[in-house]
């Protein structure tokens, strides 16, 4: 089971959008390790050291049962507040009313990373009772709001799961509120075509009910591995 330092995250790991997700087996083995982390860039793959000293563990030796990468100290959710894809105010804390919360950083013109991690977590929640998927909710905070208007980001959000909760603002304001929660946003990248690209890690956040982040997972988690934690959350949080 990973286990990464929620106090002391990564420095920014910017991959391009068309990474291979094949697993890393090794990821589960090393006692200390780097931290992978994700997005769409133009860059080629690399890896972040991650001053904390990461500390790695198989799946099984979790206390939790969880087999996405556990936080010895969980990410507080800021209690910021964004604009929902209906123009209405959405507080990061007070808005939220299920007892897990997801969250994801990226934007509707990413390629690749990001439509592949909306579509998993998508097909993750399918995998679960009505019962239990009814207590998740997901939040996408765009890291392109000059171009992810509401109704863009409602359109998008809707090819996946039209509960999912698109929210934007401030440029600002989402990068303060991704470092808060050690997400990197590199911000606009431009391209030799005249448009642009932007840089941002692609975990996926599990938030339960105290707003805490005790887990996280890598763009290239396995969609059974997603249900599995997803439901874990939502039993502990009840």
């Amino acid at each position: 089971m990973p286990k990464a330092s929620g106090g002391n995250p990564a420095r920014p790991l910017l991959v391009s959008s068309t990474v291979s997700r094949t697993r890393n087996a090794a990821f589960f083995l090393a006692a200390v390790a780097l931290l992978a982390l994700v997005g769409c860039s133009g860059g080629q793959k690399q890896t972040a050291d991650n001053p904390g000293g990461a500390i790695i563990r198989t799946p099984a030796g979790d206390p939790n049962g969880l087999r996405g990468a556990t936080l010895d100290r969980p990410y507080s959710l800021p209690a910021a507040t964004l604009t929902d894809t209906s123009g209405n105010q959405f507080n990061l804390v007070t808005s939220t009313k299920k007892p897990v919360t997801l969250v994801f950083f990226g934007y509707t013109n990413c390629p690749d990373v990001c439509p592949t991690v909306m579509a998993d977590v998508a097909s993750a929640l399918t995998k679960l009772d009505e019962s239990v998927r009814s207590q998740v909710q997901l939040l996408f905070i765009t890291t392109d709001p000059a171009r992810d208007t509401g109704p863009v980001i409602r359109k998008y959000l809707d090819r996946f799961d039209p509960s999912f909760v698109g929210l934007t603002g401030s440029l600002a304001s989402i990068k303060d509120i991704a470092k808060a929660v050690g997400v990197p946003v590199e911000g606009m990248k431009k391209l030799p075509s005249g448009g642009y690209e932007v840089g941002h890690g692609a975990q996926v956040l599990g938030f339960g009910a105290n707003d805490k982040a005790t887990v996280l997972w890598l763009s290239n988690a396995a969609i059974g591995d997603l249900a599995h934690d997803f439901g874990k959350l939502v039993e502990e949080n009840q």
